[in-house]
C-alpha cells in the first residue's frame, strides 16, 4: 500500500484546526499524514499541540526580521524538505508569497462565505463581529486556493449556516468552527483525490 499523501500545516494561533485534522487522520476519515507543522510565532499554542500529537514542527522567523518574500521562501523550503505535496493554512496570519511551483497546492480556510467579509484585516473574531454588525442572515466558512491576494483565490468548498437573531460574535464563531471542522478535511480530500471540483478551481488560477 502506498504511503498517505504528506501535507504541511501552517498555523499562527492555538491550532484547533490542526488538532481536528490530526484526529480525523487518526480515525481514518482523511487519507493524509501531517509531515510538518510550521508557525511564525514561538508562542503559538499550536506548538504544544504538535508536541503532544508527536508531529514535526518548526518556528520560522519568530522575530519578524524577514521580508514576506524571504519568509515565504524559507517556509516553502521547509515544506518541501518535509516531502509535503500540499500546504494547508489553518489560522495562519502572516502574508505569504506563493512560489509558482506551489500555485494550486496551498489551501486556506476562512471563517465567512467569501467573497463576503474577506480581504486584508478580516480574520478571526473580526470577521464574526462584521457579520453580526451587517445584519446578514447567513454566514459560514470557505476553503479556497491561495493566491498572492488576500482571500481572493478560487473557492473549493463552502459550508453555510444561519446567523441567529441572538448570535454574538462568540456564539457565531463557535458554530462556524464546527463547520470548519468538516469543511477543511473535506476540501483536503477533494484536492488529494484530484476531484473535478478541485481541478476546476485550480484551472481558474490560470484562466
Amino acid at each position: 500500500m502506498s504511503a498517505a499523501p504528506r501535507i504541511a500545516v501552517f498555523v499562527s494561533g492555538g491550532g484547533r484546526s490542526l488538532e481536528n485534522l490530526a484526529l480525523r487522520i487518526a480515525a481514518g476519515e482523511l487519507n493524509a499524514q501531517i509531515a510538518l507543522v510550521l508557525t511564525n510565532s514561538p508562542r503559538a499554542g499550536a506548538l504544544e499541540r504538535a508536541r503532544r500529537l508527536r508531529l514535526a514542527h518548526v518556528v520560522i522567523d519568530g522575530e519578524k526580521r524577514l521580508s514576506p518574500a524571504e519568509f515565504s521562501l524559507a517556509a516553502f523550503r521547509a515544506a518541501e524538505a518535509a516531502g509535503a505535496e500540499l500546504v494547508v493554512l489553518a489560522g495562519f496570519l502572516r502574508l505569504l508569497v506563493i512560489p509558482p511551483a506551489w500555485l494550486g497546492r496551498v489551501l486556506n480556510i476562512h471563517p465567512s462565505l467569501l467573497p463576503a467579509f474577506g480581504g486584508h484585516g478580516f480574520y478571526g473574531h473580526r470577521v464574526h463581529e462584521a457579520v453580526i454588525a451587517s445584519g446578514v442572515a447567513t454566514s459560514g466558512c470557505t476553503v479556497h486556493y491561495v493566491t498572492n491576494e488576500y482571500d481572493a483565490g478560487p473557492i473549493l468548498l463552502q459550508r453555510a449556516l444561519e446567523v441567529r437573531r441572538d448570535d454574538t460574535p462568540d456564539t457565531l464563531a463557535a458554530r462556524v468552527f464546527e463547520e470548519e471542522k468538516l469543511a477543511l478535511p473535506a476540501a483536503i480530500a477533494l484536492h488529494l483525490a484530484n476531484d473535478p471540483r478541485a481541478r476546476a478551481a485550480r484551472a481558474a488560477l490560470v484562466s
